[in-house]
C-alpha cells in the first residue's frame, strides 16, 4: 500500500526544512566567545631604576709631568709598569743643568774669596784709623787725614756686608741651580700602576708655557669608578648610596655591583641635552675593570621586596563590551580576574611600579588569581582558541 501526503503537509516541512537551515547558517556565523590572556598574580621584587652610560676609571689618577726642558735620555716606566713613590721613571739629560750647578758653585765660591779679602781690609782699615786717631791727639796729623781714614773704614765694613750678601745670593742660585738638576730625575709620586706614557727616548720635553704630563699613574686599580650621565628628567631620583649594577662589553655575562658615591651638580651640554655625572664606586680586586671600559649601568631608585604583583597589562585591561560601562572609570583602581570563565573585577591599590609590573597593595586581589591581560576574539586553525602572545615570569 503506497503512502500519500498531503500538500499541505509538504509545504510545512518545506517551512521547517527552510527554518533549520537559516539556524545552522547564523549559528555558523556567530561570534565565538572571547579567550582570555591571563596571567597570575605572584609574589615578587619591584625594582624602579635608571638607566645610564658611562666610563670606567680609576678613582684617583696623578699626572706626572716635567718642570724642566730637556731631551728623554732613558725611561724606566712604562705601560702597566707597578711603581712606588719616589721610583725613577724617566731621566732627561742633565748636562746643561750640571753646568749651570758647577757655575753657580764657581759663582759662590768667588764671593767668599771676596769677603775674606774685603775682611782684610776692614782690619786694615780699622787699623789705622784709630792710630791716626790716637795721633791727632798728640798733633802729629792732620784732622783731614783722620776724616779719611773714617771714611775708608766705614767703606771697608759696608764692602763686607755687601760680601755677605752676595754670598747669600751665590748660594740661593746655586740652590735653584741643584733643584733644576733634581728635577731631570722623573719620578713618581705616589704608589700605583702606569695607565699612559706619553714621551719616548730622544724626545725633547718643552717646560716653558705649560708643564707637559710624561705619564699617568693610577693610584689604585683595586678601587675604581664609574662616571655615568644621566639625564636630566632622571636626575632627581638619584641618591647617594644607592645600589647600582653595570655591565661591560669585556665581560657580557658578568654583573658588577657598586653604589652610588657622588651625584655631581655640574650640568655636562652636549647638544642641547643636559646630563649630570653620577659616580658609581666599585670594587676590582681582581683587575678586571680597566679604565676606559664603557660600562651601562642601572642604578635602583626604588625597590620593594616580596610583595604581590600583577603585570602593567592587567591594569590597562576592560573586556570588550564591559569597559565602557565599567572599565573606563578610573582604570588603575582596579583588575580583571578570570572566574568560572568570566571576567570579575576586582578592586586594588596600585603601589610602586617597574617598567613590566605593579605592585598590589591593597584590594581583594589574591596570589595565585588568574589576572586578565588580554582578549583575544577568534580562533586559529583547527578551531583551538589562539594561545596568549604574552609570557610572564
Amino acid at each position: 500500500m503506497k503512502l500519500r501526503i498531503a500538500p499541505r503537509w509538504w509545504l510545512v516541512i518545506a517551512v521547517l526544512l527552510l527554518a533549520a537551515t537559516a539556524a545552522a547558517i547564523w549559528w555558523g556565523r556567530r561570534a565565538p566567545a572571547p579567550q582570555y590572556v591571563t596571567a597570575l598574580a605572584e609574589k615578587g621584587d619591584i625594582v624602579r631604576s635608571v638607566i645610564a652610560t658611562g666610563n670606567v676609571n680609576p678613582v684617583v689618577t696623578v699626572q706626572v709631568g716635567s718642570y724642566v726642558s730637556g731631551p728623554i735620555k732613558a725611561l724606566y716606566c712604562d705601560y702597566n709598569t707597578r711603581v712606588k713613590a719616589g721610583q725613577l721613571c724617566a731621566k732627561i739629560d742633565p748636562k746643561s743643568f750640571q753646568v749651570a750647578v758647577d757655575q753657580a758653585k764657581a759663582n759662590l765660591a768667588s764671593a767668599e774669596a771676596q769677603l775674606l779679602k774685603d775682611q782684610a781690609s776692614l782690619h786694615y782699615a780699622q787699623v789705622n784709623y784709630e792710630r791716626d786717631r790716637g795721633l791727632l791727639a798728640r798733633g802729629i796729623v792732620s784732622r783731614d787725614t783722620v776724616d779719611s781714614d773714617r771714611s775708608a773704614y766705614q767703606q771697608a765694613v759696608a764692602q763686607v756686608a755687601l760680601d755677605k750678601a752676595t754670598i747669600l745670593q751665590r748660594k740661593a742660585a746655586l740652590e735653584g741651580a741643584q733643584v733644576n738638576l733634581q728635577y731631570t730625575d722623573i719620578v713618581s709620586p705616589v704608589d700605583g700602576t702606569v695607565v699612559s706614557r706619553n714621551v719616548s727616548v730622544g724626545q725633547t720635553v718643552a717646560a716653558s708655557f705649560q708643564t707637559p704630563t710624561l705619564f699617568l699613574i693610577a693610584q689604585d686599580l683595586t678601587r675604581m669608578q664609574v662616571d655615568t650621565n644621566v639625564s636630566e628628567s632622571d636626575i632627581g631620583g638619584v641618591h647617594v648610596g644607592q645600589k647600582a649594577y653595570f655591565t661591560v662589553e669585556a665581560y657580557p655575562g658578568k654583573t658588577f655591583e657598586g653604589r652610588v658615591a657622588q651625584v655631581r651638580e655640574a650640568p655636562i651640554t652636549v647638544q642641547n641635552v643636559v646630563t649630570y655625572d653620577a659616580v658609581i664606586s666599585v670594587a676590582n680586586p681582581k683587575l678586571l675593570l680597566l679604565p676606559g671600559m664603557t660600562a651601562n649601568a642601572r642604578i635602583i631608585t626604588q625597590e620593594r621586596d616580596n610583595v604581590l604583583k600583577v603585570p602593567l597589562q592587567a591594569l590597562q585591561f576592560s573586556p570588550s563590551g564591559l569597559g565602557a560601562a565599567q572599565g573606563g572609570r578610573n582604570r588603575a583602581s582596579h583588575v580583571w580576574v578570570l572566574r568560572d570563565g568570566r571576567p570579575v573585577q576586582v578592586p586594588v591599590s596600585v603601589g610602586l611600579s617597574d617598567d613590566t609590573s605593579a605592585e598590589i597593595r591593597g584590594g581583594a586581589l589574591k596570589p595565585g588569581d588568574a589576572v586578565i591581560v588580554g582578549e583575544v576574539s577568534g580562533t586559529q586553525g583547527g578551531g583551538k582558541p589562539t594561545r596568549s602572545p604574552f609570557r610572564f615570569p
